[in-house]
């Protein structure tokens, strides 16, 4: 390997000496000032020609690729400063790399690294120091660069005995200087740290928006999104939770009057016929429906509701909104899990009406099971929803302020809870109809309370009570827009979502088939008709006359169907507007998206 790279070394310095002598002989000058230049040619030729048959290949500077690095850097500068032995040097170079492949095998290994990284070696110094004294000699003839321009060269292209330690002080200068440079050409780098107060605050003054640094311009998207927040979806929510609120009305209602009266049918006809046959599955689930309500009913009834009320009075040290806070979380819990519990109820109705005789007996035990269960959960949230309309009767009647450190604690961390999570738009779905029931279950604990203040006020209280009643409803319409409308802008959420969940509703009051569990309303009305039956059940036994157990009787078949009729024409007047604002808005959505579709 030495010999091969000493050998292409040789061939190099003998065409930079042919080179060399060939400009000599062109030279036009005396004859005695050509030899003379002709014979330090001929030993500087010599002395090159020696140190490159002793130069060792191996060594550090060689293998490093120094040694050939500062060989072309002086080569291509002296070159282009006009000097006609570095375009020799030059050519060298050009006629080494086209030698035969034997030749330039032994130098194929050698890195040639960047020229600012390089390091000259000691044959290179002797090479540059000949060329720049042979330009000194010649300098006032050919106009070359002198021996002195030589010597001042820059000092990272001079020569030092540890490269390794010297790179790195080197590359570091480098960097240094790309900032200089980059700091004085961009003025967008430029700091103020030399400047006067005055300048820089006049500087700041004409410096376009004086919230450059912290904001960014807007653009349409923007723009549409402040004005969705603020107009476009709070009316949109608030419709959708309001008919929602309906929805769940209608469903109340229809366990209060339908179902009371498909089971008086239900019984007639068996009476009637006096056989008996298997019930369909409506039938069934009806039974089982008024098997909750009535257990849940029975239950409630011998509970002692002031002593409740004083025990979530007293406490000392749990306060009434955490307390309430308390119960609303369970209370979502048991609505959640009782939907799913009454879904199971009725397919084991399901299969019981249409199972095979032989299988009888394993689907009225499954269906026992599955109404002792629903039972028990529909009594658990029963007792729930009734300690937390006490807890809201106590913060209302209290003069204390304690209605308002209840709102503001529960409404503000509904909104901390709920506006910073990341939501898809299924579980924005879900979360509006989880509202609509919240919202019925308050308008269940407005009524508990009004029958207390019926029952046990003194003095003038039906002012007090509207005012109240109305600072909760307003607390709870403004809390639901301000976290749906900052849900959906953290969601990038369109107000058109809640046009269509508006639509996936009246489809299912329309009782239409949609694509998915997720798109319809939950509401199992069983453990607010129990609190609601237990409310007012004192208040018509308090307005009955004091007569014998006959007339009593008769007041009481009389005020239950009164109160049966007010409750039919409730229903039947919200059912049939729940349908026509079904009908009119599923046609209107249709025939809207028909004309997008055409357009």
């Amino acid at each position: 390997m030495a010999s091969r790279n000493g050998a292409t070394r040789k061939l190099s310095f003998e065409v930079l000496g042919r080179s060399l002598s060939a400009d000599d002989e062109s030279d036009p000058t005396t004859e005695r000032s050509r030899k003379k230049r002709k014979n330090r040619a001929s030993k500087r030729k010599k002395k090159l020609l020696d140190r490159a048959q002793s130069f060792d290949p191996h060594s550090a500077p060689f293998r490093n690729g120094e040694a050939c690095n500062g060989f072309e850097l002086n080569a291509s500068r002296y070159c282009a400063g006009g000097g006609k032995s570095v375009c020799a040097v030059a050519a060298a170079r050009e006629e080494d790399r086209e030698a035969p492949t034997a030749v330039r095998g032994g130098i194929e290994g050698v890195n040639f690294g960047e020229l600012r990284q390089r390091n000259v070696s000691s044959a290179s110094e002797d090479l540059a120091a000949s060329v720049a004294h042979d330009e000194g000699g010649t300098g006032k003839e050919d106009g070359g660069v002198s021996a002195s321009a030589s010597a001042s060269a820059s000092p990272v292209e001079k020569a030092t005995n540890e490269p390794d330690r010297n790179v790195a002080t080197k590359l570091e200068t480098v960097e240094s200087l790309d900032w200089k440079r980059l700091m004085a050409d961009d003025p967008n780098y430029v700091f103020s740290v030399d400047k006067s107060p005055v300048a820089y605050f006049l500087e700041e003054m004409h410096n376009g928006n004086s919230l450059r640094s912290t904001t960014t311009l807007g653009n349409e998207k923007e723009r549409e999104k402040v004005y969705d927040t603020i107009f476009r979806l709070p009316w949109r929510c608030e419709l959708l939770i309001d008919v929602g609120f309906f929805v769940c009305f209608d469903s109340f209602l229809s366990l209060l009057t339908v179902m009371p009266a498909r089971i008086m049918m239900t019984i007639w006809r068996l009476l009637k016929t006096r056989q008996f046959k298997r019930l369909s599955t409506m039938e069934i689930s009806d039974f089982g429906c008024f098997l909750i309500m009535s257990s849940g009913v029975v239950l409630l009834q011998r509970t002692d509701i002031s002593l409740i009320y004083h025990m979530i009075r007293g406490q000392g040290t749990i306060k009434l909104y955490v307390v309430y806070n308390v119960l609303e979380i369970f209370d979502k819990l048991c609505q959640s899990f009782n939907g799913d519990v009454l879904q199971t109820l009725f397919l084991s109705a399901e299969g019981l009406a249409n199972c095979p005789p032989e299988s009888m007996r394993f689907w009225i035990w499954r269906f026992v099971s599955d109404q002792a269960l629903a039972v028990a959960a529909s009594i658990v949230h029963s007792f729930i929803l009734l300690a937390q309309a006490i807890t809201l009767s106590t913060c209302i009647v209290a003069h204390n302020n304690a209605l308002l450190a209840l709102l503001v604690s529960n409404n503000f961390a509904e909104i901390k809870s709920n506006v910073f999570k990341r939501y898809s738009k299924d579980n924005v779905h879900s979360l509006v109809y989880f509202d609509s029931v919240e919202r019925f279950h308050i308008s269940s604990f407005i009524l508990f309370v009004l029958a207390q203040n019926i029952l046990e006020a003194e003095g003038p209280w039906f002012e007090s009570f509207l005012v109240n009643i109305l600072l909760v409803y307003v607390c709870e319409m403004i809390i639901d827009i301000i976290k749906h409308s900052f849900i959906a802008k953290f969601n990038d959420i369109k107000p058109i979502a809640y046009s269509e969940f508006l639509e996936d509703l009246c489809k299912q009051t329309l009782n239409m088939q949609t694509e998915g569990a997720k798109k319809n309303l939950t509401f199992v009305p069983l453990a607010p008709a129990c609190v609601v039956i237990r409310v007012l059940t004192p208040v018509y036994a308090a307005n009955l006359p004091p007569n014998p157990l006959p007339w009593r009787l008769f007041w009481v078949l009389l005020f239950s169907a009164m109160t049966y009729v007010m409750l039919t024409s409730l229903k039947v007047l919200i059912g049939m507007g729940l349908q026509k604002h079904a009908y009119w808005y599923v046609n209107r959505c249709r025939r809207k998206n028909h004309h997008l579709h055409a357009d």
